[in-house]
């Protein structure tokens, strides 16, 4: 089995990435997203729930992140956390099953700055982006999907996302093995990537028939 995560800042592209890998490998991947993995604040009261900063390291709950990604390794099926951005919390009644894969991709934002995470490793990736593209496309989607009006996201972004991108996400990229520019638009860096992959699991398999 082979663990590759995929970093980078938020609206780098790091979605585009995943997803033409996955297209690529057909079928052979579980992607395991960090946004699953926020602590539950359902017992936080509502007007303290705004201002929690999910791009802060201590907002993920990295010991069950890394537990289930063990026993993914392991051949396990794992019942992964639904969290919703609107109301943030986690869900106590629904999960989604997700089984092992030959190829895990561990995504998210902060995946690179927890040690234990960085260790079940494999192939470590940092999606690179022009700060002005990743301004637009966090603004729209805070918009679209998290219910902010474009004040709302604009100061979100000024007093949060690009101080914690600054203290703790482009940091970060120096543990990465691979750095793919121009985001999720890098159809070269893409196919290179996917191939490195390919040629990797063939080496896993021959080691295992051996």
């Amino acid at each position: 089995m082979l663990v590759i995560g995929i970093a980078g800042g938020s609206g780098s592209g790091k979605t585009t990435v995943v997803k033409a890998i996955t297209e690529q490998l057909q079928g052979k991947v579980v992607v395991i997203p960090q946004d699953s993995y926020y602590k539950d604040s359902s017992h936080v009261p509502a007007e303290e729930r705004k201002k929690i900063n999910f791009d802060h390291p201590d907002a993920i709950d990295w010991k069950l992140m890394c537990q289930q990604i063990r026993e993914l390794k392991s051949g396990k099926t794992i019942e992964q956390p639904v969290y919703s951005y609107i109301t943030c919390s986690r869900s106590a009644t629904e999960t989604v099953t997700v089984e092992p894969a030959e190829v895990i991709i561990v995504e998210g934002i902060l995946i690179f700055t927890c040690k234990e995470l960085r260790d079940q490793l494999n192939i470590k990736i940092f999606v690179d982006a022009d700060d002005d593209d990743r301004v637009l496309r966090i603004i729209v989607r805070d918009i679209a999907e998290r219910g902010r009006t474009i004040d709302t996201a604009i100061e979100h972004y000024c007093d949060t996302v690009k101080p914690m991108h600054l203290q703790f996400i482009e940091p970060s990229k120096r543990y990465a093995d691979v750095i793919v520019p121009q985001g999720g638009h890098n159809k070269v860096a893409i196919d290179i990537l996917t191939t490195t992959v390919e040629q990797a699991l063939k080496r896993k398999r021959t080691r295992k028939k051996k």
